[in-house]
């Protein structure tokens, strides 16, 4: 039972490493045509913000998968690293969501080409 535990605790990290990498892989591309229509006159400001809520989501909800398989892999094996490495981890995914919601709600106000 603890090895399929510890399986599956793998699956959803590897998920939330695929989320992230998808996420980044998606920005890139995203980023490559806003940047190609600038070249061109085009004004991207609010599309390049856009673009940087739509990583961040990415971002975290990749780290909602990790922080479940942390939890899942402390459980198993709890000891002090285990522990500072799903705190770490909460921590990382805390921080980052209240920068990103604190950003959306001020709206880009002050965006410029």
């Amino acid at each position: 039972m603890e090895q399929l535990t510890e399986t599956l605790a793998l699956f959803i990290a590897l998920a939330g490493v695929a989320v992230i990498i998808w996420g980044v892989i998606m920005a890139l591309i995203a980023l490559i045509k806003l940047e190609i229509g600038r070249f061109n006159g085009m004004a991207i400001c609010s599309k390049r913000d856009n673009l940087r809520h739509h990583l961040g989501s990415y971002l975290l909800l990749g780290l909602e998968f990790l922080v479940a398989a942390d939890v899942i892999h402390t459980i198993l094996h709890p000891g002090r690293e285990e522990l500072i490495i799903l705190g770490a981890i909460v921590l990382i995914r805390t921080i980052l969501s209240f920068f990103l919601n604190l950003e959306m709600r001020n709206n880009h106000k002050n965006c410029t080409k």
